[in-house]
């Protein structure tokens, strides 16, 4: 296994996480419970974001640029269905 499947099996695992912590944020049944999940899903949010951009800087997860046309085609798509 190379340093690549390493860093995204690190990734599929922190966005797992994320995805826990969020739902333990949301079905909370108090303010000190639903603090802790909070806290909890910004620290493996900001890991996920430092993963993302350790990749990235390997060309292991190349991302573009999205261009003002295609952006705005997908605001008057959204905006016309409201």
């Amino acid at each position: 296994m190379d340093d690549k499947n390493l860093m995204e099996g690190m990734l599929l695992l922190e966005k797992g996480v994320c995805d826990l912590y969020m739902h333990g944020t949301m079905e909370a049944p108090t303010d000190n419970v639903r603090s802790a999940f909070s806290a909890a899903l910004n620290e493996s949010l900001c890991m996920q974001d430092t993963l993302y951009s350790k990749m990235e800087q390997k060309g292991w997860y190349p991302t573009e640029q999205a261009d003002q046309t295609q952006m705005n085609t997908v605001k008057q798509k959204y905006s016309a269905a409201q």
